[in-house]
């Protein structure tokens, strides 16, 4: 038996560095305001990976219901 991380494993990590560093190119991780749909965008980028090089470009809309008065 082998010990050790599986070739699968590995490219899924490096598989989500790569969007984790694409998210980061496109300034995503530079201003403090956070929302759903900001937080959603990173997340989806990150998940592309390396399609974020070929011409995806994910992003995520979203709304929170506000609390009734």
């Amino acid at each position: 038996m082998r010990s050790g991380p599986s070739i699968a494993g590995v490219l899924l990590v490096i598989w989500l560095i790569i969007g984790a560093v694409a998210a980061g190119q496109r300034g995503y991780y530079n201003t403090a305001d956070t929302n759903c749909a900001k937080t959603g965008t990173i997340l989806v980028t990150i998940v592309a990976g390396p399609l974020n090089y070929v011409g995806v470009n994910p992003k995520i809309k979203c709304t929170v219901p506000q609390p009734s008065k």
